[in-house]
């Protein structure tokens, strides 16, 4: 709806999410990450809903952990054993450590396979609770929240950053419990086999700590760059894939593929930066890991000369210090990779975050069978932070009545009838159904009173009938024909090769506008509300069609109230009452005859489309 968008967006309208286009964001800072924790914090009470697997799960992972942990310790016996026996049991100390090893590594490989297993059970479903609270949450959002942004950042979030969290938590959540174990372990029987050379081995800690701390710190602001940028990406392609046509009948091809390209260089270079600084923690990690391993073989190489060690206790501490070090390795390096998750997150969080709808008042009554009755009393209107859309406006439409609505656009139109089903409520003043304020009453049940046909019609991805089924989905398929002979539209259906069972691509781009738009109209017809609102209905058919869908639209709106906004006069002669609303005020108003004798805007407007007078 072309001038709904004008009336949306209004010129000092600053959107919280930039417009995908050209990758350029002129006032628009970059966001710098919230609070790590209380993300993580947030994100984790996701789990609350698996907290029996995740203790059966923690619990694998400790018998796990305590079997490979008896493997060092075991092997530094059997080093001591050959030592003190000068030979004679080295058969039966590697015999017998092959078969603890063996063992411990098929139990590791089972209690491996069923965590995995489990988790993967666990991930799933967390992310399939945080993909229905979201999706949940846009049901919810008023209208103006998808005005100020764009659909591909939203797809962005319900893909990429969920995604990013899934794989998150099923590739980290065990290594992280698996590794918090292996640290506590290793650390106490450092301890419990000599405490100087456990004192040696925490050299590396404070180092780990530094460095994993450092660089998440980067990596986090990149990871979140790279998810907004990935988001603005995606609502370019989304926009571009939609305008398809339009680039090729203006010839904006390579126009559009320079602006993909821009957009794409800084996705590719803010994720070369994030995947570059996250690459140096391992390989410095490493280095740290080898150093705290040249520090305890010397310490313990001294202890041993001066026998306060045994060559077993070296040997089961090098491999202790081992099973310390890479747990926090992969620590850091899992913390590394809660970046995208976190920055991913907070995108969600973003949406969850945002305010809803006004609740319905407590106890409000619902809407049943209305007369029709609507009253604007001194209604204005203006979108957060914008410019006053509507000033003053006062009517009163009788029930049954028809009420049309012209003027130039971006007047306040379609703002009018956007109010009456509180897409948005009144900045001032009052509107009443049948008397009461519309604020009174639900709005789930307000909205059950209104059938309405856009302007931009949109069709769902199924058959033609199920679409037109959309407006009473418990409607039978007689009564689904009958709305589509109504409307004008059963002819063309029936020469489809499938009829009614014709399967529309999406948005219906297999269909001519005008046949969406008489889809449309039968959706409205099945409907049967008491109050239609018709925004350019007939705007984007012939005139052969027009008049067909004027003596359905008879039919319809008798014994209805009618809004109908029409730049096409003829659609409009026959109306009880007409208004002109032209700068956000009710400039004119009455029946066509009378406003045709104010020689006022109606007056030129009417002879400019059927007397070739320029206004």
């Amino acid at each position: 709806m072309a001038e709904s968008r004008t009336e949306r967006v209004p010129d000092n309208f600053v959107p919280i999410r930039p417009p995908g286009r050209g990758g350029r964001m002129p006032g628009f800072p970059v966001q710098k990450p919230r609070d790590f924790r209380g993300t993580m914090r947030r994100l984790w009470s996701f789990f609350g809903t698996e907290k029996k697997s995740l203790l059966l799960i923690f619990g694998f992972v400790v018998v796990d952990a305590l079997l490979l942990l008896a493997v060092p310790y075991m092997i530094g016996r059997a080093v001591d054993d050959m030592a003190a026996g000068r030979g004679a049991v080295l058969f039966g100390a590697v015999q017998s450590a092959i078969a603890i090893l063996l063992a411990v590594y098929i139990c590791d490989l089972l209690l491996t396979v069923t965590n995995n297993f489990l988790m993967a059970g666990v991930s799933q479903r967390i992310v399939k609770n945080i993909r229905k609270k979201l999706f949940a949450k846009l049901q919810r959002l008023p209208i103006s929240f998808f005005d100020k942004r764009t659909h591909g950042d939203l797809m962005s979030r319900f893909t990429n950053d969920i995604d990013n969290i899934s794989t998150t938590i099923s590739n980290s959540t065990v290594s992280l419990m698996s590794d918090v174990v292996a640290i506590g372990g290793s650390f106490l029987l450092m301890l419990f086999l000599n405490p100087i050379l456990t004192l040696a081995s925490m050299i590396t800690v404070p180092l780990v700590f530094l460095l994993s701390r450092t660089i998440a710190r980067r990596t986090r602001v990149l990871f979140k760059e790279q998810q907004n940028a990935l988001g603005r990406l995606n609502g370019h392609i989304e926009e571009n894939i939609s305008g398809l046509q339009v680039v090729k009948a203006f010839n904006r091809e390579q126009e559009a593929i320079k602006e993909f390209e821009t957009i794409n260089d800084e996705l590719y270079q803010v994720g070369v930066k994030a995947q570059i600084m996250s690459g140096y923690l391992m390989p410095l990690m490493n280095i740290i890991s080898n150093l705290g391993f040249a520090v305890i073989a010397s310490v313990g190489g001294v202890l041993a000369v001066n026998d306060m060690i045994t060559v077993g206790v070296i040997a089961s501490f090098l491999t202790y210090s081992k099973q310390f070090s890479r747990p926090l390795n992969e620590v850091a390096n899992i913390f590394n990779t809660l970046q995208t998750a976190v920055a991913g997150a907070e995108r969600i969080f973003e949406v969850l975050d945002q305010d809803e709808e006004v609740e319905d008042k407590q106890h409000a009554p619902v809407v049943l069978r209305p007369r029709g009755e609507v009253e604007f009393q001194n209604v204005n209107f203006a979108y957060p932070g914008g410019v006053p859309i509507l000033k003053g406006i006062s009517f009163k439409a009788k029930a049954g009545s028809t009420i049309a609505l012209v003027g130039p656009t971006g007047a306040g139109k379609t703002t009018i009838v956007n109010l009456v089903n509180r897409f948005y409520d009144v900045t001032d003043g009052r509107i009443l159904l049948d008397g009461t304020d519309i604020r009174e009453f639900t709005r789930k049940s307000l909205r059950e009173s209104f059938g309405i046909v856009l302007q931009d019609t949109y069709l769902f991805s199924g058959t033609i009938g199920e679409n037109i089924r959309y407006g009473k989905l418990s409607a039978t398929d007689e009564e689904v024909k009958q709305a589509a002979v109504e409307a004008g539209a059963d002819g063309f259906i029936r020469r489809l090769k499938n009829g009614y069972d014709t399967v529309l691509s999406e948005s219906g781009d297999n269909l001519s506008q005008g046949q969406r738009q008489l889809l449309a109209i039968a959706r409205a017809i099945l409907a049967d509300r008491p109050i239609m609102i018709l925004d350019e209905a007939t705007s984007s058919v012939d005139t052969r069609t027009e008049m067909r869908i004027q003596r359905a639209m008879v039919k319809l709106m008798h014994g209805r109230t009618c809004f109908i906004i029409a730049h096409r006069l003829s659609t409009i002669r026959d109306a009880d009452t007409i208004m002109v609303i032209e700068g956000g005020q009710l400039q004119e108003i009455g029946d066509h005859e009378s406003l045709l004798a104010q020689h006022g805007f109606y007056y030129n407007l009417y002879n400019s489309q059927y007397n070739n007078v320029t206004l």
